[in-house]
């Protein structure tokens, strides 16, 4: 363990600010998107969710790694963003369920980060001025000049445009068999899919079959897909248009669609809405979101920088032919939309994550939700 390194490091952001602390996992470079996640708890499913690639992301909790990590709680199969921010890395790891350090974890999958700077001012320059792309600089790396490191940072890649699901995506098809009473094979585009996902859906009866983003229509007809699910992910979904005309293709054949997060943006370009950029997304695990169907209002996970424009209120039609549709789900904090509903087809998505590892599990009974669908579609046709 290297907790107690006296290892430089700088991160700088694109308006040419400074923040000088301590190396923190792997020492080197990293450029990317900075951006913050407010979660107290879940550190370990935050960095290993697919759809951070490409991102620095910052903790507002000021305390990390307390907990360890562990081979049980890992949401895919590495670590995913590019870089790392905490205030207080924790000197010891006090947990019966921790395997290694966070730190240790990090330094293994070349995670550069720093630690030691004041998180909650930096997070207050990104709520304000947006998510920005940014820098970590640690070890020899600190000493670039730093003029040269503010080049690196604004010649970097911006978010919007990128297309990064080919980055996170399985190559070969991977099988995970139903542990509820058996429904049919689900076909499940990865485009950065968490392992909880998995296990929700294959709790609900579906034989899941995650699929390379790369699929065609006749690869998903192949497996006999009862339904199919667009998963979450990193990248612009602007930059997607292979999957959205995968997706209008799924539609064609009135199959039931669930989507998730990148899932909900896809939908809704398929439904013909347009999509942008927030300025600086939500990430975190209390974010209030009303049910507009049942009045409800749930406690969510989100991770997304990105939204669907499409109207609030009221019954609108498909911009793209798909008859009616309805915005199901808003955020409370802003008034973006946060589910989709398909009125004239069996398709339905939401931008938060229900499955909620870490974080409430207020809105899993989505899961249930698109079962119900699934059967009811299966009854329809017999």
């Amino acid at each position: 363990m290297t907790l107690f390194t006296r290892d430089p490091a700088v991160l700088v952001l694109e308006d040419g600010s400074r923040h000088v602390g301590r190396a923190y996992g792997a020492r080197g470079t990293t450029l990317g998107e900075v951006v913050f996640a407010t979660g107290m708890t879940g550190y370990q499913e935050t960095l290993t969710d697919p759809s951070y690639a490409g991102q620095i992301v910052l903790q507002t909790a000021p305390h990390i790694g307390n907990t360890g990590m562990n081979a049980e709680d890992v949401e895919s199969r590495r670590i995913w963003v590019a870089g790392y921010i905490v205030r207080d890395p924790s000197r010891v790891v006090s947990n019966w369920r921790s395997e290694n350090s966070l730190d240790d974890s990090l330094e293994h999958d070349g995670v550069v980060g720093i630690s030691g700077i004041d998180t909650r001012a930096i997070t207050r320059v990104l709520r304000s001025a947006g998510s920005m792309r940014g820098g970590v600089f640690s070890g020899d790396a600190a000493d670039i000049d730093p003029d040269e490191q503010l080049r690196l940072v604004r010649e970097a890649p911006e978010m919007s445009g990128r297309n990064l699901s080919a980055e996170v995506s399985v190559t070969a098809a991977e099988v995970t068999p139903a542990t509820g009473e058996r429904i049919g094979n689900l076909a499940v585009l990865d485009l950065g899919v968490k392992q909880a996902t998995v296990d929700n859906l294959a709790a609900r009866g579906f034989d899941v079959h995650v699929l390379p983003q790369s699929v065609t229509i006749d690869e998903v007809r192949a497996i006999d897909p009862v339904a199919v699910f667009y998963s979450n992910g990193p990248g612009d979904p602007a930059a997607s248009d292979h999957h959205v005309s995968l997706l209008r293709e799924v539609l064609d054949d009135k199959l039931p669609f669930f989507g998730i997060c990148f899932g909900n943006q896809l939908l809704g370009r398929a439904l013909g809405f347009g999509t942008y950029k927030l300025p600086f997304g939500h990430r975190g695990i209390n974010q209030p979101v009303l049910d507009k169907q049942t009045g409800r209002v749930e406690i969510t996970a989100h991770n997304h920088g990105f939204a669907v424009d499409a109207p609030t209120d009221g019954v609108v039609d498909s911009p793209a032919g798909y008859g009616r549709v309805e915005v199901s789900h808003v955020g409370l904090n802003d008034d973006v939309v946060e589910g989709l509903r398909a009125l004239d087809l069996p398709a339905f998505s939401v931008q938060y994550h229900p499955e909620a590892a870490a974080g409430p599990h207020d809105a899993n009974y989505l899961f249930d939700r698109f079962r119900d669908l699934v059967i009811a579609s299966q009854e329809n046709k017999n």
